[in-house]
């Protein structure tokens, strides 16, 4: 029997106005649950109770907060297991990968409890006192996207729920069913409106994105709905957080150690399938190491097992969603009629499911759209270069500018050669690694603002300068 799930609007479970829409399991292509289906007038309803629920939780102390969030912690532990399988049904990802999206969620929600607002002292003087402070901004919207699905909604709502704000959250309609479970646990802890959740997709993310009553859009996904909702969050000037599109390169310097490096370079290009917006996506390698890393490279994608998420033994499994899993063919068809090489992979396995083998793509050109385009799936392009200024400059040439890295025996070096990297953040010896207390967020067409450490937390708040005439 299919568990039942419901939309949270004022601490109250509420079925969807429009109906349901299924959602699918993309190992197998059946449906998973039905997930309920809201209209405007809930999402409105539910941006009500936020907005009602903010005028008493805004006053509620630093240590309200904080035991209100590790409670949330505790209670995503115990519910660990069903979260883990939920988001595999949904999602695809193997077991183990979902099990550390749970844990990596209550790690964060944990950081993010402890973290300090800071009241900052401009002057005290013996006629004068000037303090900074931070206020919460009110109704925070968080749109989720389909490839963490438990983990970004953390991110998302943990930093507003601790500054005092309240939130309305809308996650992909493909992966919803995890996000709902987390809200439920939410909301099982703070006071009714504080959290709520609607699910649904037409209307429903433009309503939140341009509502008068919501204060800040925080948002994870493709660059053009990123300049969507910008357009739509005027009517008001929200705040925004942006985390958009990549499309990051990798360069490997000559003096790099192959074996040292390889597993990093490969669970970095194929990280959830490839699908995370801060996978290592065009590999450049200095043309007297080129063999040699594809041929590692190679021997990784073909030891994986490809196969569904619950499955032991599986290693790797489907992309999302068929859209997705079109463009990715698309794109490595695109690279073999404009003269690449396929050196594994890139063929679509027979059968249901949205299955797409680890594929490595060789003599691969910055005009392909294999290297041009972020393909966001389970294919890594491997381009020549011979000079490492020129490396950099086809790194650089792109609009997006998410994360990067260099990869290098002499740490010095491929300190400098990072800093040249046009990118929020540049990694050594390493790539897609992100960490509760090291701001990340993109540059360029990738978006602005940051997330995590303090300075993501105060980006939930406004400051107010109190100006104190003893």
């Amino acid at each position: 029997m299919q568990r039942e799930y419901s939309l949270i609007i004022n601490g109250e479970k509420v079925a969807g106005g429009r109906g349901t829409f299924d959602v699918l399991n993309p190992a197998t292509e059946e449906v998973v649950a039905a997930c309920p289906y809201a209209t405007v007038e809930q999402l409105d309803a539910a941006v009500d109770a936020a907005e009602a629920a903010f005028k008493t939780w805004q006053y509620s102390s630093d240590e309200e907060r904080k035991a209100a969030l590790h409670s949330i912690a505790d209670k995503i532990e115990e519910n660990a297991a069903a979260l883990a399988e939920v988001i595999v049904k949904e999602q695809g990802k193997p077991l183990f990968l979902a099990q550390a999206e749970v844990g990596g969620a209550v790690a964060w929600t944990r950081y993010t409890a402890d973290l300090e607002i800071p009241v900052e002292v401009l002057e005290d003087s013996e006629n004068k006192r000037i303090e900074l402070h931070r206020k919460p901004l009110g109704v925070v919207g968080s749109i989720t996207p389909w490839n963490w699905p438990l983990m970004i909604a953390v991110w998302h709502i943990m930093p507003a729920l601790r500054t005092g704000n309240t939130v309305v959250c809308k996650p992909s309609g493909l992966t919803p069913l995890n996000t709902i479970m987390l809200a439920e646990i939410i909301s099982d802890v703070v006071p009714a409106g504080v959290m709520n959740i609607v699910t649904g997709e037409s209307g429903i993310g433009s309503g939140i994105t341009g509502h008068d009553k919501i204060r800040k859009i925080v948002f994870t996904g493709s660059t053009p709905t990123g300049q969507a909702i910008m357009r739509n969050a005027a009517s008001n000037l929200k705040r925004l957080t942006l985390e958009l599109g990549g499309n990051d390169a990798g360069i490997i310097l000559p003096d790099a150690d192959v074996d040292a490096i390889a597993e990093g370079i490969f669970q970095t290009a194929f990280l959830n399938m490839g699908q995370t917006c801060a996978a290592l996506k065009r590999l450049y390698v200095h043309d007297s190491q080129y063999d040699a890393v594809c041929e590692k490279l190679v021997a990784m994608a073909n030891a994986q097992q490809v196969g569904d998420g619950m499955a032991e033994g599986t290693t790797f499994g489907p992309v999302q969603n068929r859209d997705q899993l079109n463009l990715v063919a698309e794109l490595v068809e695109d690279a073999r009629a404009n003269g690449a090489t396929v050196l594994c992979g890139g063929v679509q396995p027979e059968g249901k499911g949205y299955f797409y083998p680890p594929t490595i793509v060789a003599n691969a050109t910055d005009d392909m759209r294999i290297v041009a385009e972020e393909q966001f799936g389970p294919v890594l392009p491997v381009i020549r270069y011979t000079d490492v200024d020129d490396a950099v400059a086809r790194a650089n040439a792109t609009e997006v500018g998410l994360g990067g890295s260099v990869w290098s025996s002499d740490l010095d070096n491929a300190q400098k050669v990072a800093q040249r990297l046009e990118c929020g953040t540049a990694w050594i010896n390493g790539h897609a690694e992100v960490l509760p207390h090291a701001p990340f967020g993109g540059c360029k067409m990738s978006g602005f603002g940051v997330e995590f450490g303090q300075e993501g937390l105060l980006e939930y708040t406004v400051p107010q300068t109190l100006n104190i005439n003893k």
